[in-house]
């Protein structure tokens, strides 16, 4: 079953994405506590969504963490699929396929353009289960990140404050 995460699913939805980062080798820069996560989902200003996927006994074995964007070139939103995880053990089940197809379902019901997500290039058995259902690889872009010094450098450059128009 798929729904609609809700505030008694943090602690199952933190686990899930301590799990992701294991998988994909990154534990160590994973931080996240649950009060963080139940703000950013459920607080006065959540700007982010969760589904999850439940298996038969109702426990919550996979989650879609997402956010809106917005495609100027369509002047429509889109959704962006932070994370996608299912519970190895319950893999190949269709739970991941039935999270995208909800997050699909939202795009549709809602008029958004689009449903994005990244995968790390080594990922190959997620690569290949998103191609099975049509999703498109864009090579041709280069994802960039700011954090830490380098974010902190720059958010603190007064030749780049909103003054300058830049």
């Amino acid at each position: 079953m798929i729904r609609r995460a809700r505030p008694a699913d943090v602690d199952a939805l933190t686990a899930l994405v301590y799990e992701l980062a294991e998988y994909e080798k990154a534990r160590a820069e994973c931080t996240v506590v649950p009060e963080q996560l139940h703000t950013a989902l459920f607080g006065r200003d959540a700007a982010a969504f969760a589904h999850v996927a439940e298996d038969a006994q109702g426990t919550v074995v996979g989650m879609a963490l997402w956010f809106r964007n917005f495609s100027t070139w369509d002047g429509v939103h889109g959704i962006y699929l932070e994370d996608l995880y299912v519970r190895p053990e319950h893999r190949g089940h269709g739970h991941g396929r039935a999270l995208l197809a909800a997050l699909a379902r939202e795009c549709v019901d809602r008029g958004y353009s689009r449903l994005s997500w990244s995968v790390l290039d080594w990922n190959t058995p997620s690569i290949g289960f998103y191609r099975s259902l049509g999703a498109v690889p864009q090579d041709e872009w280069t994802t960039f990140r700011l954090s830490g010094q380098a974010l902190a450098a720059l958010g603190g450059d007064q030749a780049t404050s909103s003054a300058s128009g830049a």
